[in-house]
This record gives structure tokens, C-alpha cells and sequence, in this order.
């Protein structure tokens, strides 16, 4: 039988964790991800059709409040005028808007609405987000590494995504149904993420996190 090694971690032992009428899902014991196995993530094409039927726009305010829940903590945590990345921006860059609308200057990156190979190659970021992002990530282990490569000392990865609890919550969780959601992170996950990079870890709502950049 072939390995299947956790898109995070690499680590080798991940074990079957729960299966549904559309595919199966594998768990890491090492950093407690929860994966689909890659003969059953999207292809591309499918992934873009997907996000093509999401409506979330600039002036939305109910999308803004949604936004809120990382953009507040984080405006709270930055000094002025920082320059930052949102990574997976999506065709309404309303986090976005709503960092610029405070003073900051934010570059954008999506692989599919705005393939800037530039954006993400710059280093020195002060701040970058990934607003339900991570979750539709194949391999998260390298873009997170990438991600935290481009933040200066002193600078702050925001997240958002939902967070796993249970297995028997798993069984019943809407979040899981998107097909393009192929990783789910827990805060079990997020707490070794960040152990492994002597990062601080904060917890700033049920979905959302701010990870600080420590030196030495």
C-alpha cells in the first residue's frame, strides 16, 4: 500500500480518520492535521469553477463584519502605515480594502485573480493574511513555510479558517462538504505550526489567529 504522507509535516504514519459519500480523509498524529488523500482533491479547473459561483464583494457589509473578526484584532496589533501581502485574495479583495482604508498599503496575490509572481516573491512584509485560504491549500506545509519566509521580524501572519473539534463533529461539519476544502487545521495543529517556528501564537476568535514573528 502506498504512503500518504501529510501535506504539512511530511510525516509518513497518517492513519484513516473518516470517510463520506464523496472521499476519504487521512489524519497526521505528528501535527494533527486532517487531509483529503491527493486522488481526491480538485483539479484546477474545478477548484476555479468553484470560486467563481462565491459572491463576496467590496461594499458587502455583512462580509466585512465576517472580515472583522481577523482585521480588527490585526489593525490592533500593527503600527501605522505597514506594507503587507493578502495571499488568496479571491476576486473581492475586501481585507484589503478594509487594511488600506486604515493607512496600510497591501500588495495582492491569488493564484487564480491575481497571479502576481512579484507580490509574493517580495520579502520584508510587515503583515500578511490568508482569509479562508489555508483550507483549500494541497501543500500547506510549503506555502506557509514560503509564507513565513516573505514576514520580517517583528511581523504577523493573520489566518483565518474554521477549526476542527471533534471526530464526531467532523461527521456533521458543513465546512468539510466544499470540495475544495482539502486540509483542516485544529488548534492542536496551529500550536505545533507554531512551536516549530518559536512563533507567538494568539487565538483572536474561533477562526482567526495572529501568528507573530519572533527574533533570535
Amino acid at each position: 500500500m502506498a504512503v500518504t504522507l501529510c501535506p504539512l509535516c511530511s510525516g509518513a504514519s497518517t492513519t484513516p480518520f473518516s470517510e463520506d459519500r464523496r472521499r476519504p480523509y487521512r489524519r497526521c498524529p505528528r501535527c494533527a492535521l486532517v487531509f483529503v488523500p491527493p486522488l481526491w482533491r480538485p483539479t484546477p479547473a474545478a477548484e476555479r469553477a468553484e470560486y467563481d459561483r462565491h459572491e463576496n464583494r467590496l461594499d458587502d457589509p455583512g462580509y466585512r463584519r465576517f472580515l472583522a473578526r481577523l482585521a480588527t484584532p490585526l489593525l490592533a496589533a500593527l503600527p501605522p502605515a505597514q506594507a503587507g501581502l493578502d495571499f488568496g485574495c479571491g476576486p473581492g479583495p475586501a481585507l484589503a480594502a478594509m487594511l488600506g482604508e486604515a493607512g496600510h498599503r497591501v500588495a495582492l496575490y491569488d493564484p487564480f485573480y491575481a497571479p502576481d509572481p512579484a507580490a509574493l516573491a517580495l520579502g520584508g512584509r510587515d503583515f500578511i493574511t490568508a482569509t479562508e485560504v489555508v483550507e483549500h491549500l494541497h501543500q500547506p506545509g510549503l506555502e506557509l513555510a514560503r509564507l513565513w519566509a516573505r514576514l520580517r521580524v517583528g511581523g504577523v501572519l493573520g489566518i483565518m479558517t474554521k477549526h476542527l473539534r471533534s471526530r464526531a463533529a467532523f461527521d456533521r461539519w458543513h465546512y468539510k462538504n466544499d470540495p475544495t476544502h482539502v486540509c483542516f487545521f485544529s488548534r492542536a495543529t496551529w500550536r505545533w505550526w507554531a512551536a516549530g517556528r518559536r512563533a507567538r501564537l494568539v487565538f483572536v476568535a474561533d477562526d482567526a489567529l495572529l501568528l507573530h514573528k519572533l527574533g533570535g
